[in-house]
């Protein structure tokens, strides 16, 4: 019997995108949180994205146990679902705070944060759509790193910011912590992309 080194099991591509996909909608979600009046109906929107998202994880690892052989290196899925459910990690917890610390009105930064992830997920997503045959996504992981510079500008207006006039000290607590973890969300965007862009080098 031929013995065939090419895995059979190309569910791994499937997974990718539908963990892609997922992460999108919260980013969506996301940006319609700090718009909508309804916050909690939203926020638990996002908390079963976050649930799917944790089962695709927890499946894909699965796989990547029992598969002698991974159409991709190993140490680059686990890197990549990882960091993409870090991303969606942050996104939920970042609603989170807001309902938890009674923020009341969003900040504008806030929303400046949350419009970068939504902008950031779409092209993630056509990259890992592709990642099967993963050529011509340079243009989506420039991309992504230039919002996560986008991102860090307004991390630092958005904390100078508290430091102006007399914000009270207890909203200077509230919305730091909540701009650190958005910017944070931000950041795993990017290291997802460097993640990508590595699996690109490998099979150029």
């Amino acid at each position: 019997m031929k013995l065939s080194l090419v895995p059979k099991d190309q569910n791994f591509f499937r997974l990718f995108s539908e963990l892609a996909a997922n992460l999108d909608v919260a980013a969506q979600l996301l940006l319609r949180f700090m718009e909508d009046d309804d916050r909690k109906a939203v926020h638990a929107a996002i908390l079963e994205n976050e649930h799917v998202g944790d089962k695709i994880v927890h499946d894909i690892v699965r796989r990547l146990s029992k598969s002698f052989i991974t159409p991709l290196d190993r140490e680059d899925i686990y890197d990549l679902v990882a960091t993409a459910d870090n991303v969606l990690d942050n996104i939920e917890e970042a609603a989170d705070m807001i309902l938890l610390y009674r923020v009341g009105a969003i900040s504008p930064f806030a929303r400046r944060q949350a419009k970068v992830i939504a902008k950031a997920t779409p092209l993630l997503k056509e990259c890992m759509d592709n990642l099967e045959k993963p050529k011509g996504l340079d243009e989506r992981i420039i991309a992504v790193n230039s919002l996560e510079n986008d991102g860090d500008r307004i991390e630092r207006e958005a904390i100078a910011s508290l430091f102006h006039g007399d914000t009270p000290c207890t909203d200077i607590i509230k919305w730091k912590a909540i701009f650190e973890t958005l910017e944070a969300a931000i950041d795993e965007c990017e290291h997802v992309a460097n993640v990508i862009e590595s699996i690109v080098l490998k099979h150029n």
